[in-house]
């Protein structure tokens, strides 16, 4: 199993281009599955759940044609696909390959707008918390899916005339589940009002997409969303939006180490809450042409108190590399996690590095430490292992971070774009 090796003391400095997000990509694949036409995607990234989603999408019948390879690149750049799903041949989505990423359970939306009926297997938890899926089903049964939870799976099927517009209420914020009511609303007849929907630019993306698709949607960023139903969608290109976690991330590696970076390719509006939140911390970030300037200030790194929240708040996905980057400020720090009720599993790890963190309940009380000495640390999940990589980076000595398969389901080329910037990293096999 590889594992990274991590030589931490090295201010980063140089360019980091910033990938096509995975958050926006997952979804926008699964978006093929609405329409028998061509639907091409710029800009997706090389990742380990987008490969997992594409042998999904494969055995549901999608054609999938990939180009944008030079002789010179590895197939580990950045992509544009082709999708194209004449015939949808297979409704069910198996246990074996939807328990390996929860993401596929959302071609539940697609199969039963587009054929009526689908069968897909319940996702089960996750490491950093169970995540349930009946806000997927509440939502889908309100446009008049008859459901049936039967061995494992879930059994959906439309009434006799299709699905029906409705008006539906989120009881609380879920971006799956609206990413999945938003596909199926799109076939379904008449207009569905989505209220309390989920504003993340990935849903504004989504929509986008679907909209150059021939659907009708207006309030995609806003907590209503409304869509006209169509008879069908055609063919369409589009292209991946930024990843702001990885934005993010790299932002706080700058901020942990010091240096100077030009994250290239990427907006500051994509993330704007962490953004302010790292200048309290004591960065500094300036939007250019090409990108967002990252330098750490004069003043070292200042403690700064978080409480995770759906956007536009301080995304959940940044809340392991935020304590990662407060385990060196200058005082005590507080992290409120309140998206997923088991996200602080890289505590006790940060801690074999020297970190001073304490829970109660879902907050963590970060005490600054004027330095982290490497150690050997695993990972725990995706979010929570580039967290040891960050403090690896600023720790005294050598890091190795074990268990890596969970950062190559999120970051592309994360050791080529870090040493590329100064720092030493370097992948171990075996």
């Amino acid at each position: 199993m590889d594992r990274i090796r991590i030589s931490g003391g090295n201010e980063l400095r140089g360019t980091i281009p910033i990938s096509g997000a995975k958050n926006a990509a997952l979804p926008l694949m699964i978006a093929s599955l609405l329409t028998s036409d061509t639907l091409t995607l710029e800009n997706v990234p090389h990742l380990a759940d987008v490969e997992q989603l594409l042998r999904i999408l494969g055995n549901h019948g999608v054609d999938i044609s990939v180009n944008g390879r030079r002789e010179s690149q590895s197939e580990s750049y950045a992509r544009t696909i082709h999708f194209t799903c004449r015939t949808i041949v297979d409704t069910v989505a198996p246990y074996e390959l939807v328990s390996k990423m929860r993401a596929s359970f959302w071609v539940i939306g697609p199969l039963l707008a587009r054929e009526g009926r689908a069968r897909v297997s319940l996702p089960g938890g996750c490491a950093i918390g169970t995540r349930p899926v009946d806000l997927f089903l509440e939502s889908l049964a309100a446009l008049g899916a008859e459901i049936e939870i039967d061995g494992g799976y879930v059994n959906v099927t439309a009434p006799a005339g299709g699905l029906v517009g409705t008006h539906y209420t989120f009881p609380k914020v879920s971006v799956g589940a609206t990413h999945v009511l938003l596909m199926a609303a799109t076939l379904a007849k008449g207009t569905t009002i989505i209220d309390n929907a989920a504003r993340e630019p990935e849903i504004v993306d989504l929509a986008k997409c679907l909209t150059a698709m021939g659907a009708e949607i207006s309030g995609a960023g806003t907590k209503t969303i409304t869509i006209e139903g169509v008879d069908s969608l055609h063919g369409a290109r589009h292209r991946v939006l930024p990843d702001r976690i990885e934005t993010g991330t790299y932002a706080m590696a700058v901020a942990m180490t010091g240096g100077d970076v030009l994250l290239q390719d990427t907006d500051a509006s994509l993330l704007d809450n962490a953004l302010d939140t790292l200048r309290l911390a004591g960065a500094e970030i300036t939007q250019t042409e090409s990108g967002l300037r990252v330098v750490r200030n004069g003043n070292g790194i200042q403690p700064v108190d978080i409480v995770t929240e759906p956007f536009p708040g301080f995304p959940t996905d940044l809340q392991a590399q935020f304590m990662a980057l407060m385990t060196r400020s200058s005082g005590v720090s507080h992290v409120t996690e309140t998206i997923f009720e088991n996200r602080f599993m890289h505590v006790q790890e940060l801690a074999r590095l020297g970190a001073r963190i304490s829970l109660s309940g879902q907050m963590a009380r970060i005490e600054g430490v004027p330095r982290l000495k490497g150690a050997p640390v695993m990972a725990t999940d995706l979010r929570a292992s580039v967290s040891l990589v960050i403090a690896g980076l600023a720790a005294e000595g050598e890091t190795m971070v074990n268990r890596i398969y969970h950062l190559d389901r999120g970051f592309e080329r994360l050791e080529e774009k870090l040493t590329r910037c100064g720092a030493v990293v370097e992948r171990v096999s075996g």
